[in-house]
This record gives C-alpha cells, structure tokens and sequence, in this order.
C-alpha cells in the first residue's frame, strides 16, 4: 500500500472582523435614531415675575432645572441636552473663558425645589461664572414691552 500524501492547509490567524462591524453599525444606527428622542421634550414650568427682558447680541447659555432635579444645558444655538454637574462646570467654563460676553441664564422648574438651582448656582461659581440670571415669564395679562399690567 501507498501512503497518500495529502496537501497539509496551512491555518489562518486571522480574525474575521466583518461581523463585528455588522453589529458596530447596528448599534449605531440604533443611537442616531433614539438619542434626539431622548431630550425631544422637557418642559420647565417657569414661575413668572414682573422683569424686563434682557437684550443681547450673543445667544445665552441656558440651564434648566427640572422638577425632578435633572438639569439640560443649551449652548447658543445648540440643541438642549440632558447633562451631569461635572460636564455642567466643564462645558459652561469652557465656553464662557471662550466668549466673556455671553449671558448665563439658568431656569429652574416652578415646581421644582430650590436646592436644584441654589446646587447649579454653586456649580457655576465653581466653573469661573461671574454673572447668573435666573429666568421667569411675564404674568398673564401683561404686555412684553414693559412687563407692567
């Protein structure tokens, strides 16, 4: 009898990445589609007070405060979104060492507590911010001109 000389196939060490950017891809479209759904709509109740408005050139940074203590931030023409106290101080500070004219403002919820605005006060000292403005809306009834009935 003859032995048969197989072919010996050498192995590969390699690794197929093709699945796993299938599934990288996936994920991906999964969170372009839910992340604008997450911050869609926050509603802040703001209470209301007789203040004239502030006119300014530059758009605001905005923080709200809702009633359940979670807080959004809004960077001049940006979208709200959701954010921590630490990326609160780092991206406020940041942006006001940017443009030193820019108005804070934060606006807390009407039914919310204080220590959720007094607690953005603090971070925002914290980050470099000299100057806060709380926000209100105007009572009903009132012209906007003036804020006077």
């Amino acid at each position: 009898m003859r032995p048969s000389h197989r072919k010996r196939h050498k192995l590969k060490s390699e690794i197929n990445v093709v699945p796993y950017i299938d599934v990288m891809l996936v994920l991906l479209i999964i969170f372009m589609v839910t992340t604008p759904m997450l911050n869609a709509n926050v509603d802040v109740n703001l209470p209301q007070a007789n203040a004239r408005s502030l006119k300014d050139k530059k758009d605001p940074v905005i923080i709200s405060v809702g009633s359940d203590g979670k807080l959004f931030l809004t960077l001049g023409d940006a979208k709200k979104e959701a954010i921590d106290e630490e990326g609160l101080k780092t991206k406020v500070g940041a942006f006001v060492k940017a443009n030193p004219e820019v108005s804070v403002l934060v606006a807390g919820d009407r039914d919310g507590k204080y220590d959720g605005v007094y607690q953005v006060l603090a971070d925002l000292q914290q980050a470099g911010v000299a100057k806060v403005g709380l926000m209100s809306q105007p009572p009903q009834g009132t012209s906007a001109s003036d804020g006077r009935k």
